[in-house]
């Protein structure tokens, strides 16, 4: 069975570096390189040494290129001005790399009032044409080529910042950065370590493509008397100084100008091949592996059992139509220690953003605006990130739905596996990566220790889904939430995943809380059970009770839209109309448009829950169970 495609990291792919034009165009510029250290060696004469009777003579065999207005030999100035090109190339865009990627990672993650203010700078900045700028800037700090790039970096560092926060923003929604936060990742190691990786191929051809930008504003300006000083050669010098002389000696602007166009187009042409690297895409196939039996549940928990986990009035708004509207409404769990606690509902109820409100990571502009959330004791709602990032990966741990999707692509499993252990436990890289073989083991993943330096690409969903769990149990927390952890894979390989996460129950003596859709998901593994419906906990019971006797019409419709075995050759029954949009809520009981006992009381005002049950006829109506 074959993996889906995934892309493969820009790390391992440059090959189309290595077609005819890219391969010249490298060829060219280390040849610039050679020339600009070697310049003392290799130069036939000093590039300033003036002969005036040999003045303005073509080329030939005593000046290869031949000589300007005051008789200096064309060539050596042409290799000369090669370290002013290169030199003026990366004065510009080196620090306009560093300042500029900095700024647009950090206000395009921090967002709000950051992100505003830094962009607005940027459209002023980018309402004054880039050589008018540069012409205040030396008007103020003097002529000069240092002065000169100083103008050409603040604007190329504009740029980046534009180009890194673009991709920043799409980067940051991106299910391995919630992951890299779950895991308790810092702030800056979130950013630096985790995304800017991963946007490193764009940067790195804007970088490429900058510095031949770079070399063309260091010639203008050199042009216009305004960059290299008298003291230096400079091909945009040359070109100024043959203005006057090129009716007399028409070759004069010729070579300067080629190497001035040679350059330019080299480092594009390089850009172009690191772009088409950067998008290409590859898959690999991996084998999956045997089905192990599953473990028997535990019992249900005592009620003198201390919670793991304890919540109430958890309430989660965001701006709607009509103003704030609840997405998750008055929620309350209770999960102890060892148990398998499901949460199930239809797509759209709320499921995940409960689970993201745990971690504290509801996203904008979603606001958690009520409620409790106590872990092993210990308050977390109203803890800043600094705090919660110290709990996550450590204490509360989270697995995501899309395995491949919650890793980075361009960082190694080892590394990845071993990043909380590092955050957490303070390990070093070679302790964390040994520590990440263990797990990799633990978790049933052949030949774990040599698969510690392969990339997410290389594994299949249900291995992909092992190195999450992996890194989710690094630290070995409390509390695992799985946010629909089987939905992706295929029956044999959802078998596996589930045991797998029964198995580390026991291990470490952890609790779960299972997110699905799937009832049969519940009814396997869970030991109690929540049923939510339109951001509201609509039923709550043992997994046994539950599915003989439930007492919401809802969790009913659920059961009996449950296919089986005798419903070959039947339609199968379904539950009428959706989930309704946050702000369509009705009033009163939330499924009572789509459910078939509603009456007009049922309509009127908000109901409970009760005694397990967010029903007002739960007393009087008698539900049919699962279907056998």
């Amino acid at each position: 069975m074959t993996k889906p495609a995934a892309t493969k990291p820009a790390t391992g792919r440059l090959k189309g570096l290595l077609r005819p034009a890219p391969l010249l165009a490298l060829g060219y510029l280390g040849l610039l390189v050679v020339l600009a250290v070697g310049a003392d060696v290799i130069a036939p004469y000093d590039p300033n040494a003036v002969d005036v009777p040999n003045k303005l003579a073509g080329p030939g065999g005593t000046h290869w290129l031949g000589t300007d207005e005051l008789g200096r030999d064309q060539l050596s100035r042409i290799i000369y001005g090669t370290r002013v090109a290169l030199i003026a190339s990366f004065q510009a865009v080196v620090p306009a790399l560093i300042v500029g990627v900095a700024l647009g990672l950090t206000v395009a993650y921090l967002g709000g009032w950051w992100d505003r203010v830094a962009m607005r700078l940027a459209d002023v900045m980018g309402s004054i044409p880039a050589l008018l700028f540069a012409f205040g800037v030396i008007a103020v700090l003097g002529r000069g080529l240092t002065n000169a790039m100083i103008a050409a970096s603040i604007v190329f560092a504009i740029n980046f910042m534009r180009l890194t926060r673009a991709l920043v923003l799409v980067e940051r929604e991106r299910l391995y950065v919630d992951a890299a936060r779950v895991l308790g990742l810092s702030t800056p190691r979130i950013m630096f370590g985790q995304i800017l990786p991963n946007i490193a191929g764009p940067i790195v051809v804007q970088f490429s493509i900058m510095l031949g930008v770079g070399q063309l504003f260091e010639a203008m300006l050199s042009f216009l008397g305004l960059g290299a000083g008298a003291d230096q050669t400079s091909w945009g010098e040359m070109l100024d100084l043959s203005r006057t002389y090129s009716s007399t000696q028409p070759l004069l602007p010729v070579f300067p100008g080629i190497a001035i166009t040679l350059t330019v187009l080299a480092f594009n042409v390089i850009g172009d091949a690191l772009r088409d690297s950067v998008s290409s895409q590859s898959a690999e196939r991996i084998t999956w592996t045997t089905a192990k039996s599953r473990k028997p549940k535990v019992a249900v928990p005592t009620k003198e059992t201390r919670a793991v986990l304890s919540v109430s009035g958890l309430t989660v708004q965001v701006p709607g139509p009509g103003g704030n509207v609840s997405v998750v409404d008055d929620v309350a769990l209770e999960i102890a220690k060892g148990e398998v606690y499901g949460l199930v509902g239809e797509s759209g109820c709320g499921k995940s953003m409960t689970a993201l409100a745990l971690m504290g990571l509801v996203p904008p502009p979603a606001r958690l605006t009520a409620g409790s959330v106590r872990l092993g004791g210990r308050e977390l709602a109203g803890l800043d990130e600094r705090a919660l990032s110290g709990i996550r990966g450590n204490e509360i741990s989270l697995i995501f739905q899309d395995p491949i999707a919650s890793l980075s692509p361009v960082h190694t499993i080892g590394r990845q596996i071993g990043e909380p252990l590092r955050a957490h436990r303070g390990m070093s890289r070679r302790d964390a990566l040994d520590r990440a073989g263990e797990l990799l083991n633990l978790v049933g993943v052949p030949d774990a220790r040599r698969r510690l330096g392969d990339y997410p690409f290389q594994f299949s969903g249900g291995m992909a889904q092992r190195v999450a769990i992996a890194a989710a149990l690094a630290c070995e927390p409390k509390l695992l939430i799985a946010d629909e952890p089987t939905t992706a894979l295929d029956v044999s390989v959802q078998r596996q995943v589930l045991d797998l996460l029964l198995d580390l129950r026991d291990r470490f003596s952890m609790s779960i809380l299972l997110i699905t859709h799937d009832l049969g998901v519940i009814a396997d593994v869970c030991d109690r059970v929540s049923v939510m419906y339109a951001g509201q906990i609509v039923e709550t019971a043992d997994v046994d009770t539950l599915f003989q006797a439930p007492r919401h019409p809802y969790t009913a419709a659920l059961l009996d839209a449950m296919p089986t075995v005798r419903d070959a050759g039947e339609t199968l029954p379904t539950i009428p109309g959706t989930v309704p949009p946050p702000w369509e809520w009705p009033t009163g009981c939330r499924f009572n448009p789509r459910c078939e006992y509603a009456v007009d009381s049922c309509r009127e005002a908000i109901i409970p829950l009760v005694e397990g049950s967010r029903c007002k006829r739960s007393g009087e109506l008698t539900l049919g169970g699962a279907r056998v």
